[in-house]
């Protein structure tokens, strides 16, 4: 295995199973785990063990040319059918993120182009794709990460909610991207990060990255980001996206729509990053977006040493919200800053 293309998400050596650092442990622990089972694979994914969508494509695409590789023997019909099966399989683990069915549809579009091809030929040449998957998404972390950096100056503060750095992709990440290549070339940031309730992704992974890589970052819990901005500590916001409708509506971690609401209140700029594979232009607005909903127990009881709520309460628990386009200031992507109006500028970076 390259060493580039190694990671918290990576084909195993074997070439029939996907390992992944269990984001569930951190900051804890840092663990990995390997991936054999379609039904593992797919439970991976809904338990966010592996999270960020451009993380979630890289993982699908590599599970299903594991998959593939443990069914090559198979009779072609039957590893055809069996294919589509798998596919399906892993295509339900998480409705939002649409980097999922992408990468999904990306290796099935090849498999099926591939006509009589043996088993062994589609195994190797999804293997291919996924490594491709992969490689593109380093490049394209690297691409956003300079132009979001055209939207910093040195000593600014930014906001950021949920994680999307590179535990979400695979180096650099989207919305932090900017800040970490920044840092690199001697740029000092001040970050706040909110907590991102109820899975804490900022608490425990935005905050983890930030502190390793030697950034200031400040924890606040969700419902400080008001104060931090009303006190004039806020440049501009950066959050990532799980999806973005052809309308310039996102969908994003589950609070992201309130801390671009405040944003526009005190006048603070509100961008949103992320690769031009979460962009989808068959999806009108946000309101065609699917919303995932979780598990009750996130809210009730999850990370506490007991419950915090009554047993019986009924708990609403979207996994993300969308944030209206008329509330973002520009759509960072590896070909560029989309600005309004982003139904002419979204489509146009696929012309």
């Amino acid at each position: 295995m390259p060493e580039y293309l190694s990671g918290h998400v990576h084909l195993g050596d074997d070439l029939t199973s996907v390992v992944i650092l269990d984001q569930t442990l951190l900051p804890s622990r840092a663990e990995y785990l390997t991936l054999r089972a379609p039904e593992e694979m797919a439970e991976a994914i809904r338990l966010l063990r592996v999270r960020g969508a451009p993380a979630i494509g890289i993982c699908a695409g590599y599970c299903l040319a594991a998959l593939a590789e443990q069914r090559k023997a198979l009779p072609p019909d039957q590893f055809r059918v069996e294919l589509h099966r798998l596919a399906q399989c892993l295509g339900s683990a998480r409705p939002t993120a649409v980097n999922l069915s992408w990468a999904l549809n990306r290796l099935g579009l090849l498999a099926h182009a591939m006509g009589a091809a043996s088993p062994a030929q589609i195994a190797a040449a999804l293997r291919e794709e996924a490594l491709s998957i992969h490689r593109e998404d380093i490049a394209m972390c690297r691409a956003i990460s300079e132009h979001g950096l055209t939207l910093l100056k040195d000593g600014d503060g930014v906001l950021t909610h949920c994680n999307a750095g590179p535990l979400a992709t695979s180096q650099y990440g989207t919305a932090l991207g900017p800040i970490l290549l920044g840092h690199e070339r001697g740029m000092n940031f001040r970050v706040f990060a909110d907590e991102t309730r109820p899975l804490l992704q900022g608490a425990r992974l935005t905050a983890y990255e930030l502190d390793q890589a030697g950034v200031d970052v400040t924890l606040i819990c969700d419902n400080m980001a008001s104060m931090v901005m009303k006190n004039g500590w806020v440049s501009a916001c950066f959050v990532g996206c799980d999806r973005v409708a052809a309308n310039g509506d996102t969908a994003n971690k589950i609070g992201t729509s309130g801390v671009a609401i405040l944003a526009r209140h005190y006048g603070i700029p509100f961008y949103v990053l992320g690769p031009t594979s979460t962009i989808d232009l068959g999806c009108p607005t946000g309101d065609d977006i699917p919303i995932e909903l979780r598990d009750p127990e996130e809210i009730r009881s999850k990370f506490y040493a007991q419950p915090m709520a009554p047993a019986g309460v009924k708990c609403y628990n979207p996994a993300f919200d969308v944030t209206d386009h008329s509330l973002i200031s520009g759509i960072v992507t590896e070909k560029g800053i989309c600005r309004p109006p982003y139904r002419q500028s979204l489509a146009a970076l696929f012309q």
